[in-house]
């Protein structure tokens, strides 16, 4: 079999700036497979994951139209510690299995390949994706600029925002797990140059096989 590009696992905290990272990579002509663009796909209207929600949890959190009202969801698994481990086992497997076979098909023709995983280093996720993911990238950023963040999301309040943070193992957890790390301290420009940089040694890694 012919090397292939290596896949490396890109992480973060919430609100830490994975998603911009990524967008850098992107631009630099690296394939991104998203798991958060993954469970979007997963949750259409008809999809076995949007079946086995509203199976567990009830039509309370859908929409009209059958779409996923996400904040809903959101508050249940905010409540309750057992919501959110059954939305995890209904989730987690069919994101892993579509994540690695886009992220093996785009390594093919790349010099490697981001798989943008946010609860990477979550111990009851890490088990699963250590043995094919070639390295990780950590990127992180202070809490009190998450918390910001997160702030002009829509539909999340300071309480959410405390509780989303609060819910996610720390960056100790995440960089010991990691190869690389991107700290999103500055600016957006000290970012995208950061990537450009660690863009450059990885393309000098050999290709996996």
């Amino acid at each position: 079999m012919p090397p292939r590009g290596a896949i490396i696992g890109l992480t973060g905290g919430i609100a830490s700036g994975k998603s911009l990272a990524a967008e850098y990579f992107a631009a630099l002509g690296i394939p991104v497979i998203d798991t958060d663009q993954i469970s979007r796909e997963l949750v259409e209207p008809g999809q076995a994951c949007s079946s086995a929600i509203r199976a567990h949890f009830g039509a309370d959190v859908f929409q009209p139209d059958g779409r996923l009202d996400r904040q809903a969801l959101r508050w249940r698994i905010l409540a309750d510690p057992a919501d959110r481990s059954a939305l995890e086992a209904i989730m987690h497997p069919a994101i892993r299995e579509r994540a690695r076979d886009r992220a093996e098909r785009a390594a093919q023709d790349a010099p490697y390949v981001i798989v943008v995983v946010p609860l990477l280093a979550e111990p009851a996720v890490w088990p699963a994706y250590r043995d094919w993911l070639d390295g990780v990238i950590t990127v992180t950023a202070p809490p009190d600029s998450r918390r910001e963040r997160l702030l002009v999301r829509p539909g999340i309040d300071e309480e959410q925002a405390d509780r989303l943070i609060a819910l996610q193992t720390d960056d100790r957890a995440r960089l010991a797990i990691s190869d690389f790390r991107l700290d999103n301290v500055s600016d957006r420009a000290a970012l995208r140059q950061a990537v450009a940089e660690l863009d450059r040694r990885l393309r000098q890694t050999p290709r996996a096989r």
